[in-house]
Order: structure tokens, then sequence, then C-alpha cells
């Protein structure tokens, strides 16, 4: 009569965590991708748990997880957009929580071309400005609130080219198809230095308070692994990489 429960008992002890683990799907906003991918690394290290990202602008992942998109977690890049998930009945009531405060870069891949940003803006002598479409990428509705702040609006639009996304956006500079671009300081930024280029730190009194939000949806509720990577995201280790990224937290 022991022996079958002595077998299952050693069987649960000698379980593995990656017997235990699962995989994770996570929409997350573009500007979070050099992080995420940093954390994700991080988090299977010390979990076992797999994640599975996928990364767009919040508008375009709000769209896909509304449509039945088989997301568990998502990371977005405001506050807004993981409130209207949950009143829609989306997400788990009270999982939301602020993972990151984003901060606004002017950047160019020009190494010489940004000394005073705030300058090179009002001379407006460049072609052209790349910015995120400010109606699906939060960072695109913060660059246009601070044309707005600088005055700028009216003389800088008929330079504007848009990304899909603040990713796409930042190819636009990379590429040189555009001069100069509003994008995330973490997509060029690591430990405080500007990583290649030149850029301008936008101050934050120039555009509201860019809180993003992540929110465990209602397909992960059952899942270890989206409740567990919500949980490391309040930890130390992810604290301090997405501080190295410029992000307040």
């Amino acid at each position: 009569m022991r022996l079958p429960l002595l077998v299952a008992t050693l069987t649960c002890l000698c379980l593995s965590p990656a017997v235990l683990a699962e995989d994770v799907q996570v929409a997350v906003a573009a500007n979070f991708t050099a992080p995420m991918q940093d954390i994700a690394q991080a988090f299977e290290q010390d979990t076992g748990h797999r994640v599975v990202a996928a990364f767009g602008s919040t508008g375009q992942l709000y769209a896909q997880i509304s449509h039945g998109a088989p997301f568990e977690v998502f990371l977005a890049a405001d506050d807004t957009t993981p409130a209207r998930i949950e009143r829609d009945g989306l997400a788990v009531s009270g999982s939301r929580f602020t993972y990151a405060t984003g901060a606004l870069a002017l950047w160019s891949a020009d190494a010489r071309l940004i000394s005073d940003g705030e300058q090179l803006l009002r001379s407006g002598d460049f072609q052209h400005l790349a910015i995120a479409n400010p109606k699906t990428a939060p960072y695109g509705l913060a660059a246009t609130q601070v044309m707005q702040a600088l005055s700028l609006t009216d003389a800088l639009t008929p330079k504007l080219v848009e990304g899909q996304s603040i990713g796409q956006t930042y190819q636009f500079v990379a590429s040189g198809n555009a001069a100069l671009g509003f994008v995330a300081l973490s997509q060029v930024s690591r430990d405080g230095e500007i990583t290649s280029g030149s850029a301008w730190q936008v101050p934050a009194a120039l555009y509201e308070p860019i809180h993003q939000d992540a929110v465990l949806l209602s397909k992960g509720a059952n899942n270890a692994a989206a409740t567990a990577l919500l949980d490391y995201l309040r930890g130390e280790r992810a604290a301090a990489i997405i501080s190295r990224y410029g992000y307040g937290h």
C-alpha cells in the first residue's frame, strides 16, 4: 500500500523547474523591445518559464487583443489602454500596475547633428522629422505634445514622416530616411549614455508623463508563468534592467 505513495512522492520531489515551466504569450509595446528581451532572458534563467513576446504599437496590440489574439500579458506604452482593456472585461481586475515610466528623445544617426535639440527644431534645418503614429503609439502622441508646447506644430507638420510604431520610427532615422526623429530614450541609451548618433533628451515638462502599465489578460488568469512574469517585473532584477534603459520605475 505504501509503495505507490512513495513513488508518487519521489516523482513530485524529482520534478525539475523545466518540467513545471510554462510559456507565457506577451504583447509588448515596441519601445520596450530591448529591455523586454533582457528581462525575458533573466526571467527564464530564474524561473524556468519561457516568454514568447510579440512587439508592436500599443494601439495595434490593443486591436489584436480585442479580436481574440492569444496574449496572456500586456505591457503597454501608456496607462489608458490597459485600463480600457480592463473595462472591456479582457483583463483580470486589479492586476494592472505601472512597470516603467518612459522618456522621449530627439535622435539622429548623425553624431554631429544634434547639439541643441530645441534650437534645431526651431531652425527647421532638416528635411524630414520622424514620429510614431500619435493615434496608435503613445510616444508619437508625446512628440505632438512637444511640438505644440514649443509652438512648432504648424512649422514642423510638413516635415513629418510617421512610423506605425516607435520601432519603425527608429528605423526611419537609423536608415537615414529621416534626418532625425522623436524616439524612446530607451532605444538610444544605455546606462545614461547615448549609444550612437546624437540626441536630446526632451524635458519632461514638454509632454505628459508616459506611464507604461502592465496587465494580466483574461487568457492568462490560470497560467502560472503569466502571474510569475508580472511578479518578476516588480522585482529588483527587472527594475535594474529597466533603469539601465533610461526608464523610471
